[in-house]
């Protein structure tokens, strides 16, 4: 017989009012809980009245983390029947509001992993406590140097670990009580985080360098040994060591940065999408990325890889990118240039104006621009002038403004839709409504993440995948890119996230299929939509041991 705490205490086994009479017997529980027994519908119905009656976007997310923490099943089966309203809530944008506030509202560490860099030798012990004897299959973890939109905020981070992983269970239906968040907490460059004295994390500055590099490979080792079959995704590392460390492990076992490649891959296959709109070959476009942060520069080499897919070389790809950051157009002699900005700077006799393209406006003038992605978090930056200019030399100009939160947005895109009289194919990194223009109602796809990851990590997981390579990548960009409905007046260059666990499912068995194909599987796999199935989790409750 069970502890009746451990069990109504542990998120992954309690039913709360949903226990029946003979669980409760059997289990020790009679007593504990009013008499009646609700069905999982009937929970749903009461915690969904509980959220609507929160004012606020911040106390409707704790609210709900109050749920997770309480009972997994419920919330995502609350989850599952709502997912575009609390999509905005349990992630982006409302995360960033949790995210400011976390040390000050924290109640419980929600089963995350907390390493702190002073203590390297418990990292072993502290994956193995906060796992609690549970099967791993995919770990995110963060040290919260970068995150978009906000940089440096240490251990408050973690809940954009736990966001996303609450994302993959929502979207693809891995198991929750097979993920892992993990926070590395290696101190904070954010003065006012260290001069709060309610600061959870590490109160001083951030390991850098070999040091902070030797501490990864101690926390991939640890990782590794406890989890060998897991999937390991890192999220929001700074953009002087987020390449660095995708470079050092990507060969070595399935790993993937979203914020490199999950962008990049969601931005390629929303510009695949935007091309299937417009009839145009992707060799032909040209592409200014404005923001050469970690973001950036993963979109850069996710669409460089396609270039080169589609029969370029990689000096003829890279002759196709103009890299804008705060100095205005990287050159080869620009200092200070990240490993990952590097292999995309221009030469400045390229340009008999090169001294003069030092802002977006003078490049777009200069190269005409037949693609302008922003990731800058400069708001307003993509202005009518630069708009037009760049609609002025190519008929179908792609634009996607994906800095968020919304005040971070580089442009809207009913500015976009009226600067362009309709033309413009756009993504926006946060969800837009649709705009209607001179009759046409235009659908904007959100190029968010979340499109993306799930069903590619799920994917992974369920093939049993050694590696994470541009092959499955590149298939997996194609499927989303595929889904557009390209006879449709205003459609959209990406799904829309009311579809989300839909197209993730396909997204999976796709990835699944790269893998077997390439013969990457660890274990032996006849079918790889039969594999998706078969690890997919509904929540729904089940008998207790």
């Amino acid at each position: 017989m069970k502890n009746a705490d451990a069990i109504l205490n542990n998120p992954f086994l309690n039913k709360g009012t949903a226990f029946t009479q003979a669980e409760r017997h059997a289990l020790g529980l009679v007593g504990t809980l009013p008499a009646h027994v609700q069905t999982l519908a009937e929970q749903v119905t009461q915690a969904y009245a509980q959220f609507q009656s929160k004012s606020s976007h911040l106390e409707k997310r704790l609210y709900l983390m109050t749920l997770f923490n309480e009972n997994r099943t419920l919330f995502f089966r609350l989850m599952a029947d709502h997912v575009v309203e609390f999509m905005p809530i349990v992630y982006d944008p409302t995360v960033a509001d949790s995210i400011e506030a976390y040390s000050h509202l924290f109640t419980d560490p929600q089963n995350a992993a907390f390493l702190s860099v002073d203590h390297p030798e418990d990292f072993e012990a502290s994956l193995k406590n906060a796992a609690g004897g549970r099967d791993i299959r995919l770990v995110v973890v963060t040290d919260a140097e970068g995150i978009l939109g906000m940089g440096d905020w240490g251990v408050n981070g973690v809940d954009i670990a736990v966001g996303k992983l609450m994302v993959y269970t929502a979207a693809a239906g891995i198991d929750p009580a097979q993920v892992l968040p993990v926070s590395i907490d290696a101190g904070t460059n954010n003065q006012k985080l260290r001069d709060d004295p309610l600061y959870l994390g590490n109160h001083h500055k951030r390991l850098a360098g070999d040091p902070y590099l030797d501490i990864i490979d101690q926390f991939v080792t640890a990782e590794r040994k406890l989890f060998p079959e897991s999937l390991l995704h890192w999220e929001d590392f700074g953009r002087a060591n987020a390449q660095v460390i995708l470079d050092k492990y990507q060969d070595q076992f399935a790993t993937f940065n979203d914020d490199i490649q999950g962008t990049g891959m969601v931005v390629l296959a929303g510009i695949l999408g935007a091309l299937n709109i417009s009839k145009e070959d992707i060799k032909d476009q040209k592409f200014v990325t404005f923001g050469a942060g970690t973001a950036g520069m993963g979109i850069a080499n996710q669409i460089l890889d396609e270039l080169q897919r589609a029969g370029l070389s990689e000096a003829e790809a890279r002759k196709h990118f103009y890299a804008v950051d705060k100095q205005g157009l990287l050159f080869t002699d620009t200092p200070d240039l990240t490993a990952a900005q590097k292999p995309f700077t221009r030469d400045c006799s390229e340009f008999a104006n090169a001294d003069d393209l030092t802002t977006l406006a003078a490049v777009v003038k200069t190269v005409h621009p037949t693609v302008l992605i922003g990731t800058s978090t400069q708001p307003g930056t993509f202005t009518e002038d630069i708009v037009k200019d760049m609609a002025a030399h190519t008929p179908r100009p792609i634009i996607f403004p994906l800095s968020n939160p919304t005040k971070l947005a580089e442009a809207t895109a009913a500015d976009l839709i009226k600067w362009t009289d309709g033309k413009a194919l756009i993504a926006t990194g946060i969800p837009a409504d649709d705009v209607d223009y001179r009759g046409t109602t235009y659908h904007i796809g959100q190029g968010n993440n979340a499109l993306m990851y799930p069903g590619l990590g799920f994917g992974l997981i369920a093939a049993t995948a050694k590696v994470l390579n541009g092959e499955t990548l590149s298939a997996a960009c194609h499927a989303l890119g595929g889904i557009v409905d390209t006879t449709q007046p205003g459609a959209a260059v990406l799904p829309p996230v009311s579809q989300l666990t839909e197209f993730s499912q396909k997204l999976a068995e796709i990835v699944a299929q790269s893998i077997l194909d390439q013969q990457l599987n660890k274990e032996p796999i006849a079918n790889a939509k039969q594999a998706v199935a078969a690890m997919k989790w509904v929540p729904e409750y089940r008998p207790i041991d």
